[in-house]
């Protein structure tokens, strides 16, 4: 049996942060392959159209042939949750042990989750720590522990392990922030990335 990691999210945009915790990822629980998998239309945000964030990732991933770029949510026109995609990627990946890369904050919101009792059962989950809360791996452990009882109160059973990552203080959020200040984000996302951007003028005034 294969052992696959999806790695979720909107991706807005992608950067060095992201692809540390993507690799760490295959090399700490052995895995064939990481499969991204950027939303469509994220349930609690709005985002750069979705054609340019896929372009944004297969510019930063390309590079490395355990990194695929799916596009199983390209034709979905409801909102994006988390239990359609594995049950679509399941028919494309069949006899799969599957994996999910979640930040803590994410991993934090999981009992609320639609269709939890169904997708807690379909993977382990992987979990990268933040910088930006500022909580060690002891508080993170702690927070993380909470949610597993959460979910026992509601009869659901998960397994779940930290990914062992450097901490880096970069994000999504900081980069359209800096991009929308005029400010470099050189050495926040890959440079193709970066060059992506600014030629597209995202994140910007003027942006689509």
């Amino acid at each position: 049996m294969q052992q696959l990691v999806i790695f979720g999210g909107t991706f807005d945009p992608i950067h060095w942060g992201h692809l540390l915790v993507a690799e760490t990822a295959l090399h700490q629980v052995s895995l064939e392959k990481v499969i991204w998998v950027p939303s469509r239309n994220p349930p609690h945000k709005q985002a750069a159209l979705f054609e340019h964030r896929v372009e944004m990732l297969q510019l930063a991933t390309k590079d490395n042939p355990a990194f695929t770029v799916s596009l199983v949510e390209v034709k979905r026109s409801g909102i994006s949750y988390a239990i359609n995609t594995l049950i679509d990627l399941s028919t494309y990946y069949p006899n799969t042990h599957w994996y999910w890369i979640v930040g803590l904050d994410t991993f934090q919101t999981l009992p609320r989750w639609y269709r939890v009792h169904e997708l807690a059962q379909m993977c382990d989950w992987l979990i990268a720590p933040r910088l930006l809360g500022g909580e060690t791996i002891t508080q993170s452990e702690l927070i993380c522990k909470q949610v597993e009882e959460q979910l026992k109160e509601q009869s659901i059973s998960i397994h779940w392990q930290f990914l062992d990552i450097p901490l880096v203080g970069v994000s999504s959020s900081i980069i359209r922030k800096f991009c929308h200040k005029r400010q470099s984000i050189r050495y926040l996302v890959p440079e193709p990335v970066r060059a992506y951007i600014t030629n597209n003028n995202l994140y910007s005034d003027k942006s689509e």
